[in-house]
């Protein structure tokens, strides 16, 4: 999720970008976007997940989804075991979520000033 301050005052806006892709209606947003800088971060889905107030079945099937929708896998994970299980963004996770984020700081800089103008129309 990406704020942007508005130009009228010290408030944020929150911008949640989602994107629809492909014929299926692959989707990606600001959670599964959240979700893999979790996994990359703490290299667990469960782990990241839970940071989330999510469930690991939720994350697990998120995560699912995200490697059918593209074209190569998006996380890797390996069971637990003696020497423990783990999960790592793939090269292609990493670029998803690199362009994501991208994405979203182009957006929010882009559409400051109409962010700002629309801010400025709220009651005081």
């Amino acid at each position: 999720m990406l704020r942007a301050m508005t130009a009228s005052d010290s408030t944020s806006t929150t911008i949640r970008l989602r994107l629809l892709l492909g014929q299926d209606g692959t989707k990606l947003g600001p959670g599964k976007a959240d979700l893999l800088q979790g996994i990359g971060e703490l290299g667990s889905i469960s782990a990241a997940g839970r940071r989330m107030g999510m469930s690991y079945r939720r994350a697990w099937a998120l995560v699912e989804e995200m490697n059918a929708g593209f074209a190569a896998p998006l996380v890797a994970s390996s069971r637990g075991g003696a020497a423990g299980g783990g999960a790592r963004l793939t090269p292609e996770g990493a670029a998803v979520l690199a362009r994501y984020r991208a994405l979203e700081a182009e957006v929010a800089n882009a559409g400051a000033e109409h962010i700002a103008a629309i801010a400025a129309m709220l009651r005081s």
